[in-house]
């Protein structure tokens, strides 16, 4: 709730609660993404492609939260990076999603989580 208070004190024509949405879902799969690649670290399997992808989508979902925290009037300037942002958290729940560990399970939990709020904004200023 803090971070929807803080957009509406912006006093711009902006969706505070989609937008609140995305940036509390990206944090929260980046910090999943991050425990995930760690996790990955001590797997016997090599679990590169799974780190690549956690580590990519942990760094997008930041950038996504950080640039909607400052959304701007019209909202143009991060419409593509949370398109960027849906994209590489189904890339990453996918990957994730083929292992049976359960930080992998519970990251691809995460980004989906997150590629759903990244879509419910876009369908919003669509």
């Amino acid at each position: 709730m803090a971070i929807q208070e803080m957009l509406r004190s912006h006093g711009d024509d902006v969706q505070a609660k989609r937008l609140s949405a995305v940036i509390e879902a990206a944090l929260e799969c980046a910090a999943h993404c991050d425990a995930c690649a760690d996790a990955c670290l001590d797997e016997d399997a090599d679990m590169t492609r799974c780190i690549r992808s956690d580590m990519d989508c942990a760094d997008i979902c930041r950038a996504t939260a950080a640039v909607l925290s400052r959304p701007g009037a019209d909202g143009m300037p991060w419409i593509e990076l949370v398109e960027v942002c849906m994209k590489a958290c189904r890339t990453c729940a996918d990957e994730c999603g083929q292992h049976d560990h359960e930080h992998c399970q519970l990251c691809a939990e995460a980004c989906r989580r997150c590629e759903e709020a990244c879509r419910e904004l876009l369908e919003s200023v669509r």
